[in-house]
């Protein structure tokens, strides 16, 4: 048995708790399942064929700089949480256990970076920290510091990147983490992180990172495989040729069981290239009428255009995702590796074809998936054509409500490939992405900018990159420059891998168009993500804080609570009325922009609730046959730093006696900021503070399912922490730090209960 096999067989006992002999967990009923192991860490890498997993008692957040008035001051850099110290200030603050997956900044600014992990500051640097005012001219090759923790090709720096140092050494906190920039001149990026509430069910003990150690040699040899076949071999395959005669043509269908696909290969004339780039890839799984595949073939695989200026070898050379060019041959090999799971059937076409001499070479490989049907998920890529964004109001890339016929969906979003521009108008990359997940009104995800989402820096410079997992394959440095209309399609790519982002029901992917949603530009998308038709977190109780008969039957007792009191404000949405000028121009005199200034775009409103510096109890529904919970708070953010112990208990009995502790409960920073952008690499911060108008904020805390399983009710207890952090090291936040509540919401959560569809 090689050790590849070996490997996979051990890590298969692992993640279902059983011997190989699992044929029978198939007839299992969803309570008899147990939860999955998820890959943490390093792992995440390694065991990447587990991408399709339902990641039960995961989450993922993204957290950056971006600007708190939900315009693009600074192009939304330098708006820091808190100043912890003069050379501290602080982009990133959170508790629980969890591992940093990411981390960008832009060039090397913000460096010394402080990672504050448990408690043990990590010091960070790029080599451009040296020598900031004339770094990019003195340096051709740059690099972190330590080097051993953060080789390439699992981080790179501005040198490659055309503009961002980007991280993707995993780093593991068992109780916090901190991040923290020396420098503040133009101090922009962005982070993505999850956290874990069963640690008894991560594939490996989280220990806390710090900058002594390197990655494993296996996830560095992982990624320096991108661009090439990382798929198993020695599986089943199929492969054949067709002629490209006629509007729809099948692939392949195949017919085996339980089964996943690991690799997905075509091979196009390269002449042929640019004429066939439109036509769409259209997957079926297990019989359903809607494909789950219906996408551009060169937006699927990861770019706006076949169209090869510089006659590169890869226009991707992404690591789930490549397009190579074989001059010698005249083809273009397109090569996608993300597992893609199915229960009985994978029927794959090609639709859209306008008739041409040529062939179009396939390759499909696959084998046996021993991964329970509830807890897999299939693979989606779902396209999007905007050509004519509404103003103001943000893109939505994706909503899983309802699409192929389905209310809810279960699984994790992995990425896009998105054209930004028709036009070569960089300009457009202004726009921030914003994701939303299971309902919630502030996003999980809130980024500094479309190129930061692809990996680059202002503007990549104007330049094509190509990076494992994010690029800028395609488009001109300018219109005057582009070669011809293909060259004038921008476009850009974000693969995520070890940092996905988990959703129980719904995943909504939005994005601005420019920096205050105000291009007219034609965007189009296709999302990655993976999902079943059914739910893995059910909303089963709702508590409305100030509703006095919410809280009488919910046995809230909070003594020590303030008065019911009003607020009206709004969420961090984006810009609240159209501005009287655009880039300069005013902006009645732009298409579809008459009338508009000053109009309001997201309107206030008013919610009612509490804030307590003493304990606050209360009594929710769960789902009998939970596994774990997702509360969902709904606060005034204007209280700044707000911390809780958070204590569970399942008995029926009013005098609880068996509560348990489920961790601490924390909200870095408050609606007032630091922003800090002084005119000079090397000039001393600037000390600004600054208050928006959204007050209003969702944030959430996962409950371990040791202490809810089996119970169909449980009591919390919320105990509020004092915390004395200060805006600035010698100036307090406008108020004193409590516990703000307007509403919880309890999300159960639950193996999903799905059924295939009925065979033809």
């Amino acid at each position: 048995m090689t050790k590849r096999i070996l490997g996979r067989l051990v890590w298969t006992c692992l993640l279902f708790g059983v011997t190989t002999a699992n044929s029978q967990n198939t007839k299992s009923k969803n309570n008899e399942i147990p939860l999955p192991v998820i890959p943490v860490g390093q792992d995440a890498y390694l065991h990447w064929d587990q991408l399709p997993m339902q990641r039960i008692g995961a989450r993922a957040y993204m957290r950056s700089t971006y600007d708190r008035d939900g315009g693009n001051e600074s192009a939304d850099a330098s708006h820091f949480l808190y100043a912890a110290a003069d050379d501290q200030y602080v982009t990133l603050d959170v508790k629980g256990t969890g591992v940093l997956y990411f981390f960008r900044a832009n060039h090397w600014h913000g460096s010394p970076w402080h990672f504050a992990i448990d408690g043990k500051d990590n010091i960070v640097r790029e080599t451009g920290t040296s020598d900031p005012v004339n770094a990019k001219k003195v340096f051709q090759n740059t690099s972190f510091i330590p080097e051993p923790a953060f080789p390439k090709p699992l981080n790179w720096t501005w040198s490659t990147t055309k503009g961002a140092d980007l991280i993707w050494s995993p780093m593991p906190f068992t109780d916090s983490l901190r991040i923290a920039y020396s420098r503040t001149r133009y101090g922009t990026g962005y982070y993505i992180y999850q956290l874990y509430a069963n640690k008894d069910r991560l594939s490996r003990p989280i220990q806390s990172w710090n900058s002594d150690a390197a990655p494993e040699q296996a996830v560095v040899d992982l990624l320096s495989r991108a661009g090439t076949d990382i798929a198993p071999q020695g599986i089943s395959k199929k492969i054949g040729s067709v002629k490209l005669d006629r509007g729809n043509i099948l692939l392949t269908q195949i017919k085996a069981g339980r089964s996943v696909i690991r690799a997905l290969k075509l091979n196009i004339p390269l002449d042929k290239a640019v004429d066939l780039e439109r036509m769409r890839l259209v997957v079926k799984w297990d019989g359903a009428e809607q494909p789950s595949i219906d996408a551009p073939l060169c937006l699927f695989f990861g770019t706006g255009t076949l169209f090869n200026r510089e006659k590169k070898e890869f226009l991707v050379k992404g690591l789930p995702i490549n397009i190579r060019y074989d001059y010698e041959k005249n083809r273009v090999e397109l090569s996608c590796y993300y597992p893609m799971p199915f229960f009985r059937e994978a029927k794959i076409e090609l639709a859209g074809i306008t008739p041409v001499n040529a062939s179009i070479d396939y390759e499909v490989r696959y084998e046996p998936d021993n991964m329970e049907l509830p807890l897999s998920s299939y693979f989606h890529a779902t396209y999007k054509d905007v050509p004519e964004p509404a103003p103001g109001m943000d893109m939505t890339y994706l909503d899983t409500k309802g699409i192929e016929g389905q209310q809810d969906w279960s699984g994790s979003f992995v990425g896009g490939s998105f054209i930004f521009s028709h036009t070569a108008n960089l300009g457009t990359l202004e726009g921030d992405p914003r994701f939303f997940f299971d309902d919630s009104q502030t996003p999980q995800a809130y980024g500094t900018g479309t190129e930061e989402w692809g990996g680059g820096g202002d503007y990549w410079g104007g330049e094509n990159m190509t990076l494992p997992l994010a690029g800028h394959p395609c488009g001109a440095r300018t219109r005057e420059l582009a070669t011809g209309d293909k060259d004038l399609v921008e476009s850009a790519y974000r693969f995520l891998f070890a940092d996905i982002m988990p959703f129980g029901k719904r995943a909504v992917i939005r994005f601005e168009h420019g920096g205050e949603n105000l291009s007219a530009e034609h965007y189009e998308a296709v999302s990655y993500w993976y999902g079943l038709p059914a739910a893995s977190l059910i909303k089963t109780d709702s508590v409305d804080i100030g509703n006095e008969a919410s809280e009488g039957s919910h046995n809230y007792t909070s003594p020590e609570a303030s008065p019911v009191q009003t607020l009206e404000s709004r969420y961090e949405w984006g810009i609240d009325v159209f501005p009287a000028k655009v880039w300069g121009m005013d902006a009645g005199k732009m298409p579809g922009y008459q009338q508009k200034a000053g109009a309001e775009i997201y309107p206030a409103h008013r919610e009612d609730g509490r804030f307590t510096r003493g304990t606050s109890m209360f009594k929710v529904r769960l789902a009998s046959g939970n596994r774990g919970v997702l509360l969902r708070r709904t606060l005034d953010y204007s209280f700044p730093n707000q911390t809780a112990k958070v204590y569970i208990a399942t008995k029926a009995d009013p005098q609880q006696t068996d509560f348990q502790p489920a961790g601490i409960w924390y909200l870095a920073g408050s609606n007032t900021s630091v922003y800090s952008d002084p005119p000079g690499e090397l000039d001393k911060a600037r000390q600004i503070t600054k208050t928006s108008n959204r007050r209003f904020r969702d944030d959430e805390f996962m409950i371990p399912a040791i202490l809810t399983s089996g119970a169909s009710s449980i009591t919390v207890k919320i105990v509020f922490i004092p915390n004395g952090q200060t805006l600035l090291p010698e100036f307090r936040f406008p108020k004193e730090s409590a516990w703000s509540e307007l509403r919880y919401e309890v999300y159960s959560y639950v193996i999903p209960t799905f059924g295939l569809p009925s065979a033809k």
